[in-house]
């Protein structure tokens, strides 16, 4: 593996150690400093506001932790694409019930290099599958199938726990297959011949990279 590939899977691996450790400065590191944008079910906007959200959640109880596995990158020049196989855990209270949902996936990463270091300019997570576990034995759950339908089977029951927990949850977000991770794989070999932004054209928060 090269330096820029070693220099990459790093920032991946920094980028979950220090966000589910509440270590907020240094998880600000990874981030490009002027055009870092994240993309979640819960949270899309730049990433300082990010890093604040997280912050307020992690103070108040909020139970989010991520599991990363294979990793893979491509580069170009100052420009590179990279995908990490991940998890993501969290845990809440639903009608009254205390639950676990696990949603497996990737995060899709489009990276710079900033001052010669490579920084995370958007990261937008594919939701490939998710399971919700009943954490009381012997306990029953009954989940509102009018809510666990508004959202793609690949993180639906992620979305139920969050929805319930107050956040706003985007629906249409990349899975495994279909349209929308299609357009994320064209949007990153934009991003590698050296598109001037990772968005797609007329999107909302589409930005130059400086």
């Amino acid at each position: 593996m090269d330096q820029d590939a070693l220099e990459i899977r790093q920032l991946t691996e920094n980028w979950a150690l220090w966000r589910d450790a509440g270590r907020w400065d240094r998880f600000a590191t990874v981030w490009h400093p002027v055009d870092g944008y994240m993309h979640a079910t819960w949270f899309h906007g730049p990433a300082p506001d990010f890093i604040e959200a997280s912050r307020q959640g992690f103070e108040q109880g909020v139970a989010i932790s991520h599991f990363l596995g294979g990793h893979t990158s491509d580069v170009e020049g100052d420009r590179a694409v990279a995908e990490t196989k991940m998890t993501i855990t969290q845990r809440s209270v639903i009608h009254g019930v205390p639950v676990e949902v696990v949603c497996a996936g990737r995060f899709y990463d489009f990276l710079a290099r900033w001052q010669g270091a490579w920084k995370l300019v958007r990261r937008q997570p594919v939701y490939e599958s998710d399971r919700l576990h009943v954490l009381e034995p012997g306990v029953s759950l009954k989940l509102a199938p009018e809510l666990l339908d508004r959202f793609p089977v690949g993180y639906r029951h992620l979305a139920y726990v969050q929805t319930k927990a107050g956040f706003e949850v985007a629906d249409g977000l990349p899975g495994l297959r279909g349209e929308a991770v299609e357009t994320l794989y064209r949007l990153g070999e934009a991003w590698l011949r050296g598109a001037a932004s990772p968005f797609p054209a007329g999107a909302e928060e589409r930005r130059t990279v400086r």
